[in-house]
């Protein structure tokens, strides 16, 4: 009897791993992890493997766009699922429920491991993927390189939103939509990220310059008359790039905690990323330069100019790097070397033009580090940055909103739209171009 027994369990516990093994995980999980909300869709890729596409819903965060997160492969082996995001920071290791309708595991991006449990979803549970009011385009700007261009519609002068680096247009998906009883309002999803294409990181793909002219290409193929361009972090160098080459195409320029040294250069304080793009550049150019001597004197001109600031950046990062801990490395994914890319080109900005409108956060949001030695001197720096840009572009009204965020368009919402919205006006009633 004993015997009978025992097979019967073996066979039990045969069947089950059988049934487990034999079970399919293609169609679509969600789960949360505290605000974030993340969604995964999985489809048959052959007889024994999977792909899928990771969703990250909310507000979305530096590094983890909302789109644009394709799965070469999902491994299931026996009950253990796993993937890791192809083009940026992202794994996940769980376990399938013997029903296989969950997977419990960790989510893991550069920070801890967190919980996360994803369900399977019906019909009627799903979440929505994509809830903000907005048309989406494919705008080419280059040879081979499309942009997702996201329309939220309204009425009035166009509005361009460009996000920081690491983020795609839906950052703006809560924020742009509170212009639209005004504006048509637009907002472009910069090169190497999200569904836009992803050129090699080459300099010359992505240079602060080539940058702005993708805005400019976006512009003129949507036939879009004299817009006002904002702008979110790293953006403010393609602000700075059309405010400096191209200011007659557009109405008005707004830096949304955006004028750090990529989007203006102090000239007496100099900027460690901008100083040594400066010369790498300048060094590469000077044997290409060799049968124009007034350009290779101008390019020896420059870097004799630039390394003393470079000196000086060098110091004052060494004492900010001084006391660190060390960091494990990070997976070189294909949106962190664009995000290399992307700040090893960055230009010197000193002559921005036309109306400009600059909200910064001074000082930041600092808790709980505020008294952090290498926090206070970034802050110190953040004050230098800030009162060069104003001194060094008379154009521009400087809002300053203390203890804010770096997102300022959501920590300080009303103070962002208030200061906006006055600032379209004004432009509005100046401008005859700005006319429907």
């Amino acid at each position: 009897m004993k015997k009978v027994m025992a097979l019967w369990v073996c066979g039990l516990i045969l069947l089950s791993a059988g049934a487990l093994q034999a079970q399919s995980i293609s169609g679509t999980w969600q789960g949360a992890n505290g605000t974030h909300r993340y969604v995964l869709k999985i489809k048959k890729a052959s007889k024994t493997g999977y792909r899928g596409e990771f969703y990250n819903l909310g507000p979305e965060v530096a590094g983890n766009p909302t789109n644009g997160n394709p799965i070469s492969s999902v491994s299931l082996e026996g009950s253990t699922v796993t993937f890791m995001l192809d083009r940026s920071a992202g794994t996940f290791e769980g376990t399938l429920a013997a029903d296989g309708m969950s997977i419990a595991g960790a989510w893991q991006t550069r920070a801890p491991k967190q919980p996360l449990t994803l369900e399977r979803t019906t019909a009627k549970s799903a979440w929505v993927l994509d809830p903000s009011p907005h048309k989406t385009l494919f705008v080419i700007v280059d040879n081979g390189v499309t942009l997702e261009v996201l329309d939220w519609g309204g009425s009035g002068p166009p509005l361009i939103f460009l996000p920081g680096l690491g983020n795609t247009a839906h950052v703006f998906d809560d924020f742009a939509p509170k212009f639209t009883a005004t504006h048509h309002v637009y907002g472009i999803t910069r090169r190497g990220i999200g569904l836009s294409s992803a050129p090699p990181p080459t300099d010359e793909n992505y240079d602060a310059d080539r940058l702005g002219e993708d805005v400019l290409a976006v512009i003129a193929a949507l036939h879009l008359g004299y817009p006002v361009v904002a702008g979110h972090s790293i953006a403010g160098e393609q602000l700075s790039s059309i405010g400096t080459r191209h200011p007659e195409k557009v109405a008005g320029l707004i830096y949304l905690d955006a004028n750090g040294a990529f989007a203006f250069y102090d000239r007496n304080g100099g900027s460690l990323g901008v100083d040594v793009a400066t010369i790498r550049r300048d060094l590469g150019r000077l044997p290409k330069e060799g049968g124009s001597p007034s350009r290779s004197l101008a390019l020896i001109q420059e870097i004799e100019a630039t390394t003393p600031n470079l000196i000086k950046s060098l110091d004052d990062y060494a004492g900010i790097l001084k006391g660190l801990p060390e960091f494990p490395p990070l997976r070189q994914t294909e949106q962190l070397l664009v995000g290399d890319a992307i700040l090893a080109n960055e230009r010197k900005y000193t002559d921005i033009r036309g109306p400009v409108l600059a909200i910064i956060a001074e000082p930041h949001a600092c808790q709980p580090n505020c008294d952090d030695p290498g926090v206070k001197t970034m802050a110190a720096s953040d004050v230098r940055q800030n009162a060069a840009f104003e001194a060094g572009t008379p154009s521009a009204k400087v809002v300053r909103l203390p203890y804010a965020d770096h997102y300022v368009f959501r920590s300080n919402e009303a103070d962002v739209l208030r200061e906006m919205n006055a600032f379209m006006d004004g432009l509005e009633k100046t401008s005859p171009k700005n006319a429907n």
